[in-house]
């Protein structure tokens, strides 16, 4: 337990250490939700779905989420070109642990991050539908960072190099951010689009935040627990089990 808490406490180091990178993570989050927000909020009103604000803000906060925890993930590629990442794997510690507190690290950081778009998301003109919901909002937001931090950990653990990885995470981030109900309504689609919807793990993240920020769900809150859930614990066994694997 003493690694993991080290190990967690030293990615909370490194994240508020560096002021740029604070600020730099907030630029994109914030530019949605204004140029978004407030650029299709008047047509989203007119089509009688109410306020765009209250819609988006739930997809935006799990877009910061998403990729402050998956981009933690590069750290393991860099602490394995300057060495670090050797000195910890040659210490008489499970590789499981290392992981782990690496991951619940990247994630409370991400989930930082979430909260502080949130309370943006205050100031733009957001309410809660029930402030009573938001531990269940917390739920979700860490659900959320442990899947895409675990994902990101992955990723890194069988790539050396972090141009490649950087490319290969938008790769895949985008079309999950984009194909999760984050920036529209889920309801009207069918066919490979819907099938699309439906298989996104991001989709049932969104969904719950939406559900506990909002109080609108399109899934239903069990399924959303069930499959966010189910989703995490995966990928925290397929990164521990590749991040066991390097080779130093």
């Amino acid at each position: 337990m003493n690694v993991i808490y080290i190990l967690w406490l030293r990615q909370l180091k490194r994240y508020y250490r560096s002021r740029a990178r604070l600020i730099g993570s907030l630029g994109q989050p914030i530019l949605f939700l204004i140029a978004l927000g407030f650029g299709f909020g008047p047509i989203f009103q007119k089509a009688g779905q109410g306020s765009y604000i209250q819609f988006l803000a739930p997809g935006i906060i799990a877009m910061s989420i998403i990729f402050m925890a998956t981009f933690s993930g590069i750290e393991v590629i860099w602490d394995r070109q300057f060495g670090f990442l050797k000195e910890t794997l040659v210490a008489p510690v499970s590789r499981l642990k290392i992981m782990f507190g690496r991951t619940l690290g990247g994630a409370t950081v991400a989930v930082f991050q979430g909260v502080i778009v949130l309370l943006i998301s205050l100031l733009a003109g957001f309410r809660f539908e029930n402030f009573m919901m938001f531990p269940l909002a917390l739920i979700f937001m860490a659900l959320i960072a442990l899947m895409f931090t675990a994902f990101g950990t992955a990723i890194a653990s069988v790539l050396d190099d972090m141009h490649g990885f950087q490319l290969i995470i938008n790769f895949l981030l985008m079309p999950l951010f984009f194909l999760s109900g984050a920036l529209f309504p889920l309801e009207g689609f069918t066919g490979i689009i819907s099938l699309v919807l439906h298989l996104n793990p991001l989709s049932y993240g969104v969904d719950g935040l939406r559900f506990a920020l909002g109080g609108v769900s399109h899934f239903g809150i069990m399924l959303d627990l069930i499959v966010v859930g189910g989703i995490s614990t995966l990928f925290l066994v397929i990164g521990g089990y590749l991040f066991s694997k390097i080779e130093i």
